[in-house]
């Protein structure tokens, strides 16, 4: 895979990985999404480490950057209100390009504030963690969390790139950087054995030595192909593209009753579990898939098991999964494997409601697996 060109993806719009792109970003984004004025809404970390670096690339002049402390409380109606009124109070206009630096939280809320302001503005998604580059970024989706659940407020968005720059990463927290390799391991699961075969032998390397080896770019295009074939063909979520979702209902749920204080990917980790185990109690998958999904997440220093919280019990997880977008008709969709890269597509839905008694069954023996 030749780093420093764009990815052959059927997308409408370019992604372009290339080691030390941020120090070119100006012209990268002016390439694809020339403007009178840039808006940068940045990650504060991030603009912290690399943001007088990024910003010397663009006209000073013209450029406002603002920024976002990490974390997905941020992520909300308020801070989306702030935003909006900060590029209003700078003087932007139609004539104006927002650039989203930073991880899926930074990239789902500037793209929000994208999609409305003055009814929708160019968006350029430059994402700095590993997650947000194989999954977040790409798609066009945008949104806000609110009490209710996670993303339940937003809008379909497509950048007019994406610019993935892996050398971002080296200075990411270990932990932040591992959550990452849960949306990959998600997407060989849903749809490419020989990825997953990939992943796995490089998720072996990383085990044994603790650390990330130079595989890691090219992996990190595989997973982008895939998220975007998905999308490519199903853009608005009316079909094949729900498999995406896998392990994200659980995801979801554990995040909110945790109110977000857990990794997004340390979340997926378990959700992939847990939904595998839901697949394999509905005779959907057999007991090999579900080894196959516990050891690559352990291989990769994910979690795979329910955290230990006074305040989190099975009903309250099943509760909080009634709330998530993937609910229709008062029954809660999951999407569930049948194998390492087949997903079950009963219709054509990609989707199966499960009886909320099988999904409190699985979370109950988990919990009482984890106990102390």
């Amino acid at each position: 895979m030749p780093l420093g060109t764009m990815l052959d993806v059927p997308l409408a719009y370019p992604i372009h990985l290339e080691r030390g792109a941020l120090s070119a970003l100006g012209t990268l984004v002016a390439q694809w999404a020339p403007a009178h004025q840039y808006a940068i809404i940045a990650d504060a970390t991030v603009a912290a480490l690399h943001g007088e670096r990024m910003l010397s690339t663009f006209p000073r002049e013209r450029t406002h950057c603002v920024t976002v402390a990490p974390g997905e409380q941020e992520k909300t109606r308020e801070r989306w209100a702030q935003l909006t009124d900060a590029l209003f109070d700078w003087g932007a206009g139609r004539d104006t390009t927002v650039v989203a630096i930073g991880g899926g939280v930074v990239g789902d809320l500037a793209g929000f504030v994208a999609a409305t302001f003055m009814r929708g503005v160019p968006i350029v998604q430059v994402p700095t963690t590993l997650l947000a580059m194989v999954d977040a970024s790409v798609g066009g989706k945008t949104g806000i969390d609110t009490s209710a659940g996670k993303n339940l407020v937003g809008a379909f968005h497509d950048p007019r790139a994406v610019l993935i720059d892996p050398d971002v990463l080296e200075t990411l927290p270990h932990d932040v950087l591992r959550s990452g390799l849960a949306e990959m391991i998600k997407h060989g699961i849903v749809a490419d054995r020989a990825y997953f075969d990939a992943m796995m032998r490089e998720l072996d390397i990383i085990h044994r030595d603790g650390a990330f080896a130079t595989a890691l770019p090219s992996l990190i295009a595989g997973s982008v192909r895939i998220k975007a074939a998905v999308v490519a063909y199903d853009a608005r979520e009316g079909g094949i593209r729900h498999v995406l979702n896998f392990g994200h209902t659980i995801a979801h749920a554990i995040e909110r009753e945790l109110h977000y204080e857990i990794l997004h990917g340390d979340a997926v980790a378990i959700g992939m579990v847990l939904e595998t185990r839901i697949a394999q109690h509905l005779g959907l998958a057999n007991e090999s898939v579900t080894r196959d999904v516990e050891h690559a997440v352990k291989c990769a220093g994910l979690p795979s098991t329910v955290p230990r919280d006074c305040s989190l019990t099975a009903e309250a997880i099943l509760h909080s999964t009634r709330g998530d977008k993937k609910a229709r008709s008062g029954a809660v969709r999951y999407a569930l494997p049948r194998a390492i890269g087949e997903m079950e597509s009963a219709d054509g839905r990609y989707s199966v409601a499960v009886p909320d008694a099988v999904v409190l069954d699985v979370l109950r023996h988990a919990m009482l697996e984890s106990a102390p």
